[in-house]
């Protein structure tokens, strides 16, 4: 599967969990690119296309939420599906991501089928 993937975390253990299981899942590594903070990120999806942006909150530098709004100014992002993977799992916080842009949340810890079951719908969607 040639899907574009933007993984943005700090930590490099929780982007290594995520790219492997975006591999178990079908997507080559050839088309995961990852970043450590939100500006690194930003840098990215200017200069490259991603079909999926999956993204942490607390992040130095540019956290996860401020990532999101900028990308959303982007008009070739509009539409493009973002999944925010954080530690901030009160209802007001979803609520502000989803506000801000985010299609979809997920609270650490999580497990692989977790990941597999919020990013199913959107692979689906993007082989059609």
């Amino acid at each position: 599967m040639n899907l574009r993937v933007l993984v943005v975390d700090d930590s490099s253990t929780m982007r290594r969990i995520i790219v492997n299981v975006l591999t178990q899942l079908g997507i080559s590594t050839d088309y995961i690119h990852e970043a450590e903070d939100g500006l690194v990120a930003l840098g990215k999806v200017k200069t490259n296309s991603y079909d999926v942006i999956l993204t942490d909150w607390n992040m130095p530098r540019m956290n996860g939420l401020q990532f999101v709004q900028n990308v959303r100014k982007l008009p070739k992002y509009v539409h493009t599906p973002i999944l925010m993977i954080t530690t901030e799992g009160g209802k007001s916080e979803v609520i502000e991501a989803l506000k801000s842009g985010v299609n979809n949340y997920i609270v650490k810890p999580f497990n692989a089928d977790i990941l597999k079951s919020k990013l199913e719908p959107i692979l689906n969607k993007n082989k059609k």
